[in-house]
Parts: structure tokens; sequence; C-alpha cells
């Protein structure tokens, strides 16, 4: 009784941290790092062990399906080059040099030191993922942040586990093996991943369950994540590839109801999770140091020169690769600004802190593995030290940088799309009218609403006089039969905008939803 207490305390807490954070316009993530801190820092608070099956089996494939799902395709597609680079070389890097500067900084043997390097050298998609939805990011710099985060876990795993097989064993390192089980990781879990959503396809496009369509929602990434561990393969490619497929064909898949539902579901259990995972990290942080050996009192700066290894590789990487990005873009002076902001929304987070927990505890031969609980105390205090320092100094320096989107280019390019929506509709209105199968006085609403929406307002539509209650019946009958039609001839429009390249994916997802709002109020009435 007392651990499910002390599990509905911490939803508790978290869900009032986070509804503060955004009431206050501050980074959810980094609150909530700093509340649980404080919360263990007080006298009386029981000491948190996180549990990795907790972390990696309940709390990772949400929210990594989460994160993959609203990946746009075509932003994807234009960044994958960079995205490949930065998901193995840039990891590559980071290990190497974080695994050099903890061997020579902390007591750390170089294996240790090079568990620690394989353990932190990824970027974290859940806390990239959440602290970006507050910037204003130009598409494909959100997009090649958030799709690295996603794609280089498969690196990072595949060097903790070679780094934990050497630490347990004390043996050489293999990197022939290395590279195959990369391989093998990366490779099984994109078919598997792959493989599902195919499946899932079939299923939701035989169903209109609400019910139903929740359920198959929810299971689809722990579906996705435990096959591909079953078989050997990377659970958090598989989940990612999933969701990457998945939503990309979600607006195909269901009807409004069932999206605007699966939203409002989906958003519930992610905002929880991360809630709750956010506090738990600095929750965690008081009672790993505790069980530090008195030779390892100086973690604080053994934290702070990995952190700042970590800020520095990252920075050196992405300058000269963003330089050629930009000058093969047709870019004569290359923007350092972009490099700057690419290095500082690198934040860790979960991926770190899981792949900490699953080193073993004991060597082949029976003893403790040691250095594991500095390890753990570094990795914990790195993650915290960037979603704080990072998280919350993330929006001034893109305000800085000058390159976020003004609001005002996303209302105009909202307006301009909802402009188009309107035409197409009316477009589609005349060619009613020309048929004459449709009572004036319906036409007469329905260009009146749709004139609305192009001069940005709202006209509320007066009955037809002189008509009786049922013919009034009759029209609104009609009436909400042809507003569903001009609702697909509008969902076209702004597909076609979409393909086109007219409209960034934020605006797509924005109109979407409003058209879906009003269709399912149509089939309300």
């Amino acid at each position: 009784m007392r651990s499910v207490g002390t599990v509905l305390a911490l939803v508790v807490l978290a869900t009032l941290v986070a509804t503060f954070a955004r009431r206050w316009r501050i980074p959810a993530p980094s609150l909530l790092v700093v509340a649980g801190l404080a919360v263990a820092l007080l006298p009386g608070t029981p000491q948190i062990a996180i549990s990795p099956q907790i972390i990696g089996l309940v709390v990772l494939p949400p929210l990594l399906y989460a994160s993959a799902e609203d990946m746009p395709w075509r932003e994807l597609r234009a960044v994958w080059k960079p995205v490949g680079i930065l998901a193995i070389g840039l990891v590559l890097a980071s290990a190497a040099a974080v695994g050099a500067v903890a061997a020579y900084v902390t007591p750390l043997s170089w294996q240790m030191a090079f568990v620690l390097g394989a353990v932190l050298a990824s970027t974290d998609p859940v806390a990239v993922t959440a602290l970006g939805r507050r910037l204003a990011l130009p598409p494909r710099v959100q997009v090649l942040v958030q799709a690295e985060s996603l794609f280089n876990d498969a690196t990072s795993l595949v060097l903790v586990r070679v780094a934990a097989g050497i630490a347990v064993a004390s043996a050489a390192a293999d990197w022939g093996s290395a590279g195959g089980e990369f391989f093998v990781l990366a490779g099984g879990g994109t078919v598997i991943g792959a493989a599902v959503a195919g499946v899932i396809t079939l299923i939701r496009r035989r169903t209109e369950d609400p019910v139903l369509e929740t359920v198959i929602a929810l299971v689809t990434p722990y579906a996705a994540y435990l096959l591909a561990e079953v078989a050997h393969t990377s659970g958090v490619t598989s989940c990612v590839v999933a969701g990457v497929v998945l939503g990309g064909r979600g607006d195909r898949l269901t009807n409004a109801r069932i999206r605007l539902q699966l939203h409002a579901v989906y958003g519930t259990v992610v905002f929880l999770l991360e809630s709750v995972v956010f506090s738990l990290i600095g929750l965690a942080l008081p009672a790993q140091v505790r069980a530090l050996a008195h030779g390892d009192r100086a973690w604080p700066l053994y934290a702070l020169a990995v952190a700042a290894t970590l800020i520095a590789v990252r920075l050196l990487w992405l300058a000269p690769l963003s330089a050629v990005v930009q000058r093969k873009g047709g870019i004569g002076r290359p923007n350092w600004r972009i490099p700057v902001v690419l290095t500082w929304a690198g934040t860790r987070g979960v991926m770190p802190l899981a792949a900490a927990l699953s080193v073993p505890v004991a060597m082949k031969d029976g003893t403790p593995l040691d250095g594991r609980p500095l390890v753990l105390v570094l990795t914990t205090s790195v993650v915290v030290v960037t979603l704080v320092v990072q998280g919350f100094t993330l929006a001034p320096v893109v305000r800085a940088s000058g390159i976020a989107l003004e609001p005002a280019h996303t209302a105009r390019e909202e307006a301009r799309a909802r402009s188009h929506l309107a035409h197409a509709g009316l477009a589609r209105l005349e060619e009613l009218a020309e048929l004459e199968v449709v009572p004036d006085v319906v036409l007469d609403r329905l260009r009146r609403g749709l004139a609305a929406r192009l001069e940005d307002a709202r006209d509320r539509l007066a009955e037809s006089d002189g008509t009786d209650g049922s013919a009034i019946e009759s029209a609104d009958l009609v009436y909400r039969q042809l507003r569903r039609d001009l609702i697909a001839v509008e969902t076209t429009e702004l597909q076609r905008l979409y393909d086109e390249h007219r409209i960034s994916d934020t605006t797509r997802r924005r109109l979407q939803r409003a058209l879906d709002l009003e269709e399912a109020r149509l089939a309300d009435v």
C-alpha cells in the first residue's frame, strides 16, 4: 500500500507541476526535474529507486511512438542525410570524447568510462520533443533535431552493449561483431516496426469502433517494442519506425470523431508519463548519490566536465556540417546561429537513464561491477544539468538567434491556407448550384459560411423566413450532408497545399483538427 501511495503522490505532484509549467510558459521537463529534486531533498521523503523494467517496458514505448508519430514525412525525407551523419558519426564521436574525459578526470576505469560515454552519446527524443513544442523553429531545423534524437538511439544502444560486455568480462572490444550487432539491431528493428505498422494499418482500415481504435492505438507501441526485443533487435527503432509510418497515414485511416478521441486519449497518456518520468529523474538523484563511495564525492565536478564535453563535441561536429549543408543549399555565407541552436537543443533525458540502468550490477565472476554507482550518478546528473540549464535557456537562445518563425509568419500562412480551403469549397458549391439539385436556402447558408471564412470572421446564419418546421428540418439535414461534403473537399485541398510545400506540417495539422472538430459537431446535431 505504501508503494501505491507513493506512486499516486508522484502522479499528483507531477501533474500539478506540469500544469503550472504550462500556465507559466516554461519548459515542463525542466521544472519537473527541479521539483523532483527539491522533493527528494525534503526530510522524510522515501528513497525512489527507478526500475529499468518500468522505464523500458512501460514508459518509453508510448513516448517514443508519440514523438515519432509527429514526424512529418516530407521534412524527414529532406534531412535524412545529415540525420544519418549525426545518428552515427556524432554518437561515436561523443562516446569517444566522454569516455576519454571520464577516464582522465574521474576514478572510473577506462572500461566504465567507455560505458558512460556510450550511455550519454545520444540525445533524448522524449526530452527534445517535450522542449520543442514551445519553440517556433523552422520546420527542417525542428525535424532535424527530433529525427536525430529518434534515430541515434540504435547506435548508442549498440555501444552500450559492447561497452557493458567489455566491462563485465574484462575483455577487449570486438568491433567487427559490434558492427554486425548494429545492423541486426537497427535493421531488424526497422523491419519489425514496418511490419507492425502494416498490420495495424490493415486492422484500422477495417474498423470504425472508437473504443477498439483507442485500444489499438495504445497497444501499438508496446507491440512494436516487445516484438523487436523478443527477436533480439532494437525495440526503440521498431517503435520509432512504426510511429513514423502510421503517423504519416493517420488522417487516412480513421474518421474525424476517432481522430479527435485518439488525440485526446494519447495526449493524456503522454502528459502523465512525461510528467512522472521527468519527476523521477530528479527524485532518484539523491538516493544514487548516497550509494556512492567516499572517493567519488567530487561527482558534481565530474558531471560538469562531462556535460561540457558533450556540448563542445556537438558544436564542433555541427558547425562544419551545417556549413556544408547551407553551402549546398545555395547559401553563400553560412549562418552560425543554426549550429548553435542545434547544439543547445541536444538535451539528454529518459533514454540515457534507461541505458545506464540496464548496465549489469555484477561481473561474470559475481563480484560487483566497480564504478556502476558513479556511472548512474553521472548519467542522472548530466541529464539534470542539460534539462535544467539548456531547457530553461533554449527559448532565449532560439529568440536571440533570429531563426525562429515569427508569430505573424505562422498567422499569414494559416490565413492563406484557410482562404484556399474556402475557395475550394465555394468552387464545389458552384458546381452543385449548376446541377440545381440543392435547395437555394442551403446553398445560401453554405456560401455565407465560406465567405465568412474568407474574411476570417464568424457570421451566424439566420433561418430563412416563411418556411415550416418540416422544411427547416429537411434543409438542416441537407445542409449537414453538404457541409460534410465540403469538408472532404477542403481536406483534399489542404493535403494538396501540403504536398506542394505551400504550408508547413504544423499548419496542416492545426487546420485538419479544425475541420475534424466541425465534422464531429455536424455529426452530433
